[in-house]
């Protein structure tokens, strides 16, 4: 494979979680085995130590649970990031702690998932942590979910079993805001399903898990209706081959622009032209959600960084008063009418939480509307009020948009991420 056809594959993030025993190590440990992902000599490190556990089989868990070891010795894990490639497509796996306690670090890993990856024992079918997960999976408006049943050669292979387990799944996510679900019967430690089709299974004819994660559409999850070019910096080389050039930098939060097209910048509402879209020291046709780009304008507007170059007809929300699903990610709770620097996407402004809605049951979705002390791993219903207005979307449309940080201005630690309500 040639460097630039490995560089034009396309990335698909996704995020694995579920109960603590329910297999994830494993299943991680078999894609990257079964795919070919992994080296001799890590190949060779986990066939000793599986030996010397003295477990019969290699261990493909221990691909993955060095991060156990940091966990029993007291440090922090908060997500584990694995990548591995297959002809079709380049993956980035977030590996999340399953514990309520690990609420937080869920968020942080599925937050820019393209698709998520519920593990289910088999035995147990749905129990609270994959109502849970499922969620958060919804809340963060992750547009796919493949739900794995795994270890069904504990229950025999049984079909009964697994359609079981996916009506009552069913019932359960006809609550939540998923589009795309899908359901995969996998033996992880068998590799059933997982990458080779199982020969215990024939009455299984969907697909296997990695034709899955080659094969879902991805395209569309991006928003490429709303315009929305956040400015990073302003570029200024001043040399004499670029005397006069002027680009604004950034990455494109969503829509496409081409050269030509009428813009209007924020918050100003000057009006212009797009002359030329260039990356690389190329110039592009066109530009659209995620890539990195430097555009010039046929007008020579004050510009400046956190501004965003938006289309006449299509403009995002102009507010100081946000609504806004918040997950609180730190050790200290949230101190009343306390001031934080509010991030959204490169613009910065103080803000105040004024008022808690409520607080949401992640086991039940049930609000609870009297208990309003917000602490490490809720996730409230809150209005925020900024010193400035922002350009905003519903995260439903945009998640890049949609999503704002909070960050302590005295300690500097991001303490709570958002998705904004319109």
């Amino acid at each position: 494979m040639s460097d630039n056809s490995y560089l034009d594959m396309q990335l698909l993030r996704f995020t694995t979680a579920g109960s603590v025993d329910d297999g994830k190590s494993t299943l991680i440990g078999r894609l990257l085995y079964d795919s070919k992902s992994i080296f001799e000599d890590q190949l060779e490190s986990v066939e000793t130590s599986s030996k010397k556990r003295g477990v019969d089989h290699v261990d493909l868990a221990l691909l993955t649970d060095g991060l156990k070891d940091e966990r029993e010795q007291g440090i922090t894990i908060d997500v584990a990031y694995r990548y591995f490639a297959t002809p079709k497509r380049k993956f980035i796996i977030a590996d999340t702690p399953g514990h309520i306690q690990y609420t937080r670090n869920m968020v942080t890993g599925a937050s820019t998932a393209n698709l998520a990856l519920i593990l289910m024992d088999a035995r147990h079918g749905v129990v609270e942590q994959t109502c849970r997960h499922s969620f958060i999976a919804s809340l963060l408006q992750i547009p796919h979910l493949v739900i794995c049943v795994n270890k069904m050669d504990l229950v025999d292979y049984s079909e009964e079993q697994f359609n079981k387990i996916v009506k009552d799944y069913k019932e359960f996510a006809s609550k939540l805001n998923v589009s795309d679900i899908r359901f995969v019967p996998i033996s992880a430690l068998n590799g059933d399903n997982v990458v080779n089709r199982s020969e215990n299974m024939t009455w299984y004819n969907g697909e296997t898990l990695l034709h899955t994660l080659e094969t879902i559409h991805i395209d569309s999850d991006q928003d490429h209706v709303n315009a929305r070019f956040p400015v990073q910096t302003v570029i200024r080389p001043k040399s004499d081959q670029y005397h006069d050039y002027r680009g604004y930098a950034g990455r494109v939060a969503g829509g496409i622009y081409k050269p030509g097209d009428e813009v209007v910048v924020l918050p100003s509402g000057f009006g212009s032209k797009i002359k030329s879209i260039d990356t690389m020291g190329t110039q592009i046709k066109e530009a659209f959600s995620p890539m990195s780009v430097t555009i010039t304008l046929e007008d020579d507007i004050d510009i400046s960084r956190g501004d965003m170059i938006v289309r006449p007809n299509n403009q995002p929300t102009v507010t100081q008063d946000l609504d806004v699903m918040l997950c609180w990610l730190n050790n200290s709770p949230a101190q009343a009418r306390a001031k934080y620097i509010l991030r959204h996407t490169t613009n910065e402004s103080r803000c105040m939480i004024k008022e808690v809605l409520y607080k949401v049951n992640i086991n039940t979705l049930h609000r609870i509307e009297d208990d309003k002390e917000i602490g490490m791993n809720d996730i409230v219903r809150v209005k925020i009020r900024s010193t400035k207005p922002l350009f905003v979307d519903e995260y439903n449309d945009n998640r890049n948009t949609g999503s704002i940080i909070l960050v302590d201005e005295s300690t500097n630690e991001t303490v709570a991420a958002g998705m904004i309500r319109l």
